[in-house]
């Protein structure tokens, strides 16, 4: 299996340094990263490792669910994934990733609305990124449009 990889250089100290993030596998995008701008409600243009992840999260459900409504006879239309990744405080110290909320709504022929629960409660389990994220709060909210 492949080993995709990113890059990241940064200069300056925590609070006052930034840096820029580049995705050096596929070589679609260089991204700006600063701590304070990382721990602040707003994100005024620059990424953060959290939305990093959740672009990971999000993908990869949709592929995970993809497969497990195709399992379950059904053909998924369309799906709209979003996954909230937040940072909080670590009890230990410092700062944790400490949930992904994954929400999805979805366009299947084939299945009901339980059907499609199902199928969303297996793609996150199963989901590589959600193994990845084995110590984080995952919560989950599937609906068919």
């Amino acid at each position: 299996m492949p080993t995709r990889s990113a890059r990241t250089a940064w200069n300056g100290t925590l609070q006052e340094g930034g840096g820029t993030v580049e995705l050096t596998s596929s070589g679609v995008g260089r991204f700006d990263v600063s701590f304070p701008k990382r721990a602040a409600d707003e994100a005024d243009g620059t990424t953060s490792p959290e939305e990093l992840i959740a672009a990971a999260h999000s993908s990869c459900f949709a592929m995970a669910l993809s497969a497990q409504i195709a399992e379950a006879g059904g053909t998924p239309q369309n799906l709209e994934v979003r996954a909230d990744v937040s940072l909080g405080p670590d009890p230990s110290g410092g700062f944790r990733i400490t949930t992904s909320k994954i929400t999805v709504r979805g366009e299947v022929d084939g299945l009901s609305a339980a059907a499609f629960e199902e199928a969303a409660a297996a793609a996150k389990a199963g989901c590589p990124v959600s193994k990845a994220l084995a110590g984080v709060e995952i919560s989950l909210e599937a609906k068919l449009h």
